[in-house]
Order: C-alpha cells, then sequence, then structure tokens
C-alpha cells in the first residue's frame, strides 16, 4: 500500500498469535475443502476467539479478488465465523469457480473482524479508512469494507456512491431520507 493511501479499519486489540490462528484456521478448511478432506474440529486459543463476531475472508490470487465472502451478524464465535467464511469464500462465492488445489501456493487470505453496526443520520459522520459502510434501501443493501475505499483512495461522496451501487441503487440514493445508512469498522489482517 502507498503511503498516499489512507489506512484502514481499527485495532480491535487482537494478538499476532490470535491473528495468526484465525490465518490458520482459514488456511485449513480450504486445504482440507480441496483435497477432499474433513475439516478437522478447531479449540481456540484464546478465550477471546470465542468472542461473537460478524467476519469477512477475502482470497487473493497473485493481488486479484478470488473470493469474499462474510457474515455481518454477531452469532458465532469469530474462530469459527472465519471457518465458515473461508469456506465460503473459497468453494460459494458466485462471482468466482471454487478454488482448487494447484491455486493453494498462490492464495493470500484477508481477514476482516466486524465491530457492531451502528446507524447514522448524516453522511457527513461518514469516515473513508476507519469505516465500512451499509447502505439500506427497501429490499435492497450494499455493504464495503473499510480497506476498499481506503485502498480506492476514494473520498466520502465516492464511498457513498459507489456502496449504493453495490446496493443496485442510483449513486444518490445516499441523499434519500428513506435510505438507512450504517457504519461499523473492522480488524483487518
Amino acid at each position: 500500500m502507498s503511503s498516499s493511501k489512507k489506512s484502514a479499519g481499527t485495532d480491535l486489540g487482537l494478538t499476532e498469535l490470535e491473528k495468526k490462528e484465525l490465518h490458520k484456521i482459514a488456511r485449513t478448511v480450504i486445504q482440507a475443502k480441496t483435497r477432499g478432506e474433513p475439516v478437522p474440529y478447531f479449540t481456540p486459543a484464546t478465550e477471546r476467539l470465542n468472542e461473537k463476531r460478524g467476519a469477512f475472508v477475502c482470497i487473493y490470487k497473485k493481488g486479484m479478488l478470488r473470493g469474499c465472502i462474510g457474515t455481518l451478524e454477531a452469532k458465532d464465535p469469530m474462530y469459527k465465523a472465519v471457518q465458515e467464511m473461508a469456506e465460503a469464500s473459497a468453494f460459494r462465492d458466485p462471482r468466482f469457480r471454487p478454488v482448487t488445489e494447484d491455486e493453494l501456493p498462490y492464495l493470500e487470505i484477508e481477514i476482516s473482524i466486524l465491530t457492531p453496526f451502528r446507524q447514522i443520520k448524516d453522511p457527513a459522520d461518514v469516515q473513508v479508512g476507519p469505516h465500512g459502510l451499509v447502505v439500506r434501501k427497501g429490499f435492497q443493501s450494499g455493504l464495503l469494507l473499510p480497506q476498499v475505499a481506503a485502498e480506492r483512495n476514494w473520498d466520502r461522496v465516492t464511498f457513498l456512491e459507489e456502496t449504493c451501487r453495490k446496493a443496485g441503487l442510483p449513486r444518490d440514493a445516499w441523499k434519500d431520507p428513506d435510505t438507512e445508512l450504517y457504519v461499523f469498522s473492522a480488524d483487518v489482517f
């Protein structure tokens, strides 16, 4: 990441050991499934990994997105959410074919552990870098993680417009009083 780009997300206080453990879980799940092996049972190394959190797992191959799926709800312990989202990202992202065993050496895994969502009324409260964004109107909604806007060096308006576009809404739907805006952050590693 170049120095002109904004940093993304927030530090939730996960230790390096905890982050490595979550990466190991994600990689183990993907490897086992590509090889047709059963996924092992995981026991978290620390109590913090039992905290209920939403999580996204994004897979990259040679710098290009290869799969990215997450859960917004904090219904499962984070280690379990990472396990499930790693499998979903590798094998059920409808934008990509399932990951194959020959791709394993080329895969990079990025994990985002989410903070709770907070509804905002004023779009000026959206901060590029710290915030991820959800735009919801009626049955349509779109989400962009904090790192998306930061990596693309977007300003606030572009971030709002692109999240509306992701929701299948007009780019200026964020200005509509019936559109709901939610911000959150994530520990991205």
